[in-house]
């Protein structure tokens, strides 16, 4: 079965979604008033939670996506995509639910290296 590079990088998006939903979710949750006295493992379990529908992601999109498996990708390509995308996803989810956190040009410009790996990783 051969699969194109942009499902790969599709289920990586989707399954870094779950995980910084997973990872940092709870603590905007843990503001709103259903969860203000919510005890740390229901967190931990809602956690675990969304972090299956990572799962259901990330090892696809490994396993249809590694070289040595029909895949269009290096092992090293995946995680630097999957780091990459990690990122996005969280710069995104600070945006969007966290206001109150200031993003700095160091951020950026660390950002911007970041893209600059993943040129480097692919040029030939």
């Amino acid at each position: 079965m051969e699969i194109n590079r942009f499902s790969v990088i599709g289920m990586l998006v989707l399954s870094n979604t779950f995980m910084t939903f997973a990872w940092y979710g709870h603590l905007k949750l843990g503001q709103m008033k259903w969860f203000e006295h919510a005890g740390l493992i229901t967190f931990i379990l809602m956690s675990w939670g969304l972090a299956f529908f990572e799962y259901c992601f990330q090892v696809p999109a490994n396993r249809l996506g590694f070289k040595g498996n029909g895949g269009p990708f290096s092992l090293v390509e995946l995680k630097v995509i999957q780091e990459v995308t990690n990122l996005t996803v969280f710069f995104i989810f600070v945006v969007l639910f966290f206001k109150n956190e200031s993003l700095r040009w160091n951020h950026f410009v660390a950002f911007a290296l970041l893209i600059l790996a993943v040129y480097f990783l692919f040029k030939k």
